[in-house]
């Protein structure tokens, strides 16, 4: 079969680093593609090229046939390429007929939503991407609102449609869903680019896979053909473990108490109503659930971030409840953040004085007022070697490490003083199957060596992977508590929607 796109011999380079090296990726009419790869090799550049964000060095893009030159993301949509971001580009008080015709060609001045209600309704209809075209985005599921971009795309007149890491944000259910959806594009002709880092989707979902290493092509593969660790094998080089073995817990004793905590959002409303959970030494508690829930609200009022309303918090049998972030670390919990470069690290220090951020204080690591630059730059080259940071030197800006390295940069910092408490929020989001087999592995030794582990994560397969019990969050509250033995994907991604276990 012909293929609808080409990108032929695409190379994009950046100071230092050849992101894309002579890049060849077909993709045909009426199939989901999917492309696989580690952080950093190059993936994100590669579509950027075809949604005109980037111009490529060298190749060309051919499409139907004809080579194209795409010089902007207005140019790829008049070619009938659309793109669906991770983070959904919607005016949040807007409907979603005006959402959908902001920006439509032939939309007219006057009362556009009108104008393009009905066809929202006939799209919807004809590919499952059902939704009332006049309820405001802030009334939206996280769903629904993945299913107005896909509806702007194809109202654009999108052919080809860029899905990044599209279930991300997604209930098990509303994954199928999505699925479901894809298909029916397939049917009519559609051709979709499905850039995922979870392989059992791929497995599910595509026709065809195409695994990039190190900004070039290893190979592209029918799905029939193939399976989860000859792809993992492509993606990072050698074999990888995806459930790591785990010795039985050995639960002893309270680490983590949390009794009846409220606390409001950022705008006020209330984001934690009488959430109460206990973790055991020894033991990894799962918190599941579909992001927006109350999770972000509960870690930060935990780490000492926000102030809870009513509640207590105890770690190692302190009372921390209000107290500050430094306090809450020095009684003995680790706090490994949702957002890793905002929150995890100071970008422009470096790697060896990110690594001391919570210890420079005190000794070994400063002698009265000053700073001793030899044992802090002595106990980075440790941390280095123990937690397998890539980084050029002790002396390299922290912003220059990859998402991956910059993970094991904050394990290695709340990891070395043995923290009686580690709470975990989404620490492999966004990682490849490599790194996030190293910080699996983390977690696991802590857990080993008698630390309660808070997980926070949208991951099902890692909570079911690292969890001995697995707590499930919807709207501010735990609708329930399972074993890790007695839990599913399908038990789990019902209670993600409020049905009490």
């Amino acid at each position: 079969m012909e293929a609808f796109l080409a990108l032929q011999n695409i190379t994009k380079t950046f100071p230092g680093v050849v992101a894309n090296d002579r890049v060849t990726l077909e993709v045909r009419p009426g199939e989901v593609h999917a492309l696989l790869g580690e952080n950093g090799a190059g993936k994100t550049t590669l579509m950027s090229v075809l949604y005109g964000i980037y111009q490529p060095d060298s190749g060309e893009i051919v499409l139907r046939g004809r080579p194209v030159r795409i010089r902007s993301p207005h140019d790829a949509i008049a070619r009938g390429i659309g793109m669906v971001p991770q983070q959904f580009l919607l005016v949040r008080r807007h409907t979603v007929a005006e959402n959908v015709a902001l920006g439509l060609a032939g939309t007219p001045v006057l009362f556009p939503a009108r104008h393009v209600q009905r066809r929202i309704e006939d799209l919807g209809q004809r590919y499952g991407l059902l939704v009332d075209p006049q309820a405001p985005v802030w009334s939206l599921s996280v769903s629904e609102q993945q299913r107005v971009e896909i509806l702007k795309a194809l109202m654009r007149g999108a052919e080809i449609l860029i899905l990044d890491e599209p279930t991300s944000v997604l209930t098990p259910q509303e994954a199928l869903g999505l699925f479901a959806v894809l298909r029916r594009m397939k049917e009519e002709g559609h051709a979709v680019i499905f850039i995922t880092h979870k392989l059992d989707e791929v497995m599910a979902v595509a026709d065809r896979v195409t695994v990039l290493r190190k900004g070039r092509v290893v190979d592209t593969v029918p799905v029939a053909r193939t399976d989860k660790r000859a792809l993992a094998r492509m993606m990072v080089g050698r074999d990888v473990e995806f459930r790591l073995p785990k010795a039985p817990a050995t639960a002893d004793g309270e680490a983590l108490a949390v009794e009846d905590l409220w606390t409001r959002s950022d705008r006020g409303l209330l984001a934690l109503r009488g959430v109460s959970f206990s973790v055991r030494r020894g033991e990894i508690l799962g918190i599941a659930g579909v992001a927006g829930n109350g999770q972000r609200e509960q870690v930060e009022v935990l780490t000492g971030l926000r102030r809870a309303e009513r509640g207590r918090v105890r770690v190692l049998g302190r009372d921390v409840t209000n107290r500050s972030a430094r306090e809450v670390f020095e009684a003995g919990a680790a706090h490994i953040p949702e957002e890793r470069v905002r929150m995890g690290i100071v970008p422009r220090l470096s790697v060896a004085e990110n690594l001391v951020l919570r210890q420079y204080r005190y000794p070994p690591f400063c002698r009265g007022p000053l700073l001793d630059p030899e044992a802090i730059f002595d106990f980075a080259r440790r941390m280095i070697a123990e937690y397998d940071i890539v980084t050029p030197s002790a002396r390299t800006p922290a912003r220059a490490l990859s998402g991956g390295n910059i993970q094991k940069l904050i394990l290695a910092r709340e990891l070395s003083g043995e923290p009686g408490v580690v709470i975990a929020a989404h620490p492999t989001s966004g990682l490849d199957v490599s790194a996030t087999e190293q910080i699996h592995a983390l977690l696991l030794r802590r857990r080993q060596q008698g630390a309660g582990v808070l997980l926070v994560s949208e991951d099902l397969d890692e909570i079911l992977a690292l969890s001995d019990r697995i707590a499930v969050m919807f709207s501010g509250e735990i609708v329930g508590t399972v074993a890790a033995g007695e839990a599913d994907r399908e038990r789990l991604g019902l209670m993600m929607t409020g049905q009490r276990g």
